[in-house]
């Protein structure tokens, strides 16, 4: 068996997962934060939906996708040997691992500020902060696909 190409394939899809919940857990805080705007009774029923699908997010795909990226992650720099950290992409790429990893822990963070009343973030912010994924996964697949060096 190829163990190499099979961890590179689930840690691809483990990868796309992770990135779907980062991609959508933000636009879910700004719906909420829209909600303070509304009156009482509409705010109470949708506040509660939506945080019920924010703690889904984050427990069922966001938290596990992950965790299952990064195993992979480590399994596929174990597979292709300790070399592979003298090149200058795969720090590129950890790099962007690890600002992946700050921003996922502000979204969990934020998640209990928002819970708590205390979140000071409006629908403003979110709009504009959400496509930090995307743009920190430009930076690490073309790091991967393209190797480069100096």
């Amino acid at each position: 068996m190829d163990w190499y190409n099979l961890a590179r394939g689930l840690h691809i899809l483990a990868v796309i997962v992770w990135m779907a919940g980062l991609l959508f857990l933000p636009r879910l805080y700004a719906y909420d934060a829209e909600q303070a705007a509304k009156p009482e009774p509409l705010r109470g029923e949708m506040r509660d939906l939506l945080r019920l699908w924010q703690t889904r997010i984050l427990k069922i795909i966001l938290n596990p996708a992950m965790v299952i990226a990064l195993v992979l992650g480590l399994w596929l720099i174990h597979l292709r040997g300790a070399d592979i950290l003298t090149q200058p992409w795969i720090w590129a790429k950890l790099f962007g691992v690890i600002l992946l990893l700050g921003w996922h822990g502000f979204l969990v963070g934020e998640r209990k500020r928002i819970l708590a009343g205390t979140s000071t973030r409006t629908s403003k912010f979110w709009r504009m902060t959400n496509e930090i994924p995307f743009v920190l996964a430009i930076l690490m697949v073309l790091s991967v696909t393209l190797e480069w060096t100096f």
